[in-house]
């Protein structure tokens, strides 16, 4: 959720900056950057106040101010802890392409969850590194642990070390299949320490790069031995499912390990027409299986439904319910099948009656 940018309490600020905010010309100037503020922070909460202006000339000025700022005078306001959180973020998201001002926002202790929440999630490599060592803050929101996850850019190595954290801490992290990240880590741990690669960070993002290039191929039919899934760890697959494609997903769903299948079908990415064929595949885990007729938004889909009923691998009693919403002729073929258990092709024929019976009276 991204932090509201609402106008300040003029209250709060220094007379001089006040003064540049009271009215007049005084507030033309101050948004041109022409005030007599010597106090960064004033100069930056000032041009935060005018950006917000109803009046459009003084709004555009501010703004314009604020993005031509001598980089000096934005380090001095962004690293000091009094500066408002909305300020800060405002002006997080004017700097982003500056490296070392993004890093000072970072360390800020004043820079809001929401601020540190973004940047985790679309900031590179070393900036995520950077937000990984304030461990307190971490275990405080873990919502920036969350961010950092999801983020490609982040090294796997320290996407493993934050989720530990957590997993040790017992905060849970609003991660799609978490519960199945925790377990991976938990067999991880139990691994011995030559069981693990040393080159987590470039094998992840090597199998990252090739599954983005596989996108909208048919996984069934593609060669892969240039996607080094094989050699990932859990946790590793476990992040590509989260975070891949279709591609990523239609491979993992298919790993013998059933937290990665998990997770796969767990990712917010699974469309409906992925959900309907991944229905119907007798060789996917059970766990999956299941997972998916117990999803009322997929189960709504009729296609989804008669997938699942010719599915062995169904939970009967699931199977059964759906077969009250078959047409009769997918009900007499699911009574001929014999690749169903015998109980729901027997239910199939006792439903094929009873509809006949009704239709002739």
């Amino acid at each position: 959720m991204a932090l509201q940018h609402t106008p300040l309490d003029p209250s709060s600020l220094g007379s001089s900056a006040q003064q540049a905010l009271s009215g007049g010309p005084a507030r033309m100037m101050a948004a041109r950057g022409m005030a007599p503020l010597s106090d960064p922070r004033d100069l930056v909460s000032v041009l935060y106040q005018l950006g917000l202006d109803a009046e459009a000339s003084i709004k555009q000025a501010a703004q314009a101010s604020a993005d031509s700022l001598p980089e000096n005078v934005l380090k001095a306001a962004l690293a000091d802890p009094a500066l408002d959180p909305r300020v800060i973020d405002y002006f997080a998201a004017r700097v982003k392409g500056n490296a070392p001002l993004i890093a000072t926002v970072a360390l800020n202790s004043a820079t809001a969850v929401e601020t540190l929440s973004d940047l985790a999630r679309t900031g590179s490599a070393a900036l995520v590194d950077l937000l990984a060592q304030n461990e307190e803050r971490l275990l405080r929101s873990p919502q920036i642990i969350a961010a950092m996850y999801k983020n490609p850019s982040a090294r796997m190595s320290t996407v493993d070390r934050v989720v530990e954290l957590a997993v040790r801490s017992q905060v849970k992290v609003d991660i799609p299949a978490w519960e199945e990240v925790c377990s991976a880590l938990a067999g991880k741990a139990a691994q011995p320490a030559d069981a693990q690669p040393a080159n987590a960070d470039e094998l992840f993002a090597a199998a990252a790069s090739r599954v983005a290039e596989h996108d909208g191929k048919d996984a069934s039919s593609t060669d892969l031995k240039d996607v080094p899934i094989n050699q990932m760890t859990i946790p590793m697959k476990i992040r590509l499912a989260i975070l891949g494609n279709r591609f990523a997903r239609a491979q993992l769903i298919r790993d013998r390990a059933s937290v990665v299948a998990m997770a796969a079908i767990k990712s917010p990415a699974v469309t409906d027409s992925e959900a309907a064929k991944y229905a119907g595949n007798s060789a996917i885990a059970d766990d999956v299986i299941t997972y998916i007729a117990n999803r009322r938004d997929w189960t709504k889909l009729y296609s989804i439904k008669l997938s699942l009923v010719m599915n062995p691998k169904t939970p009967i009693p699931k199977a059964m319910s759906f077969m009250n919403f078959m047409r009769d002729k997918d009900l007499r073929n699911i009574s001929r099948s014999k690749g169903i258990p015998s109980a729901v092709a027997a239910q199939a024929r006792k439903l094929i009656n009873q509809r006949s019976t009704r239709g002739k009276r």
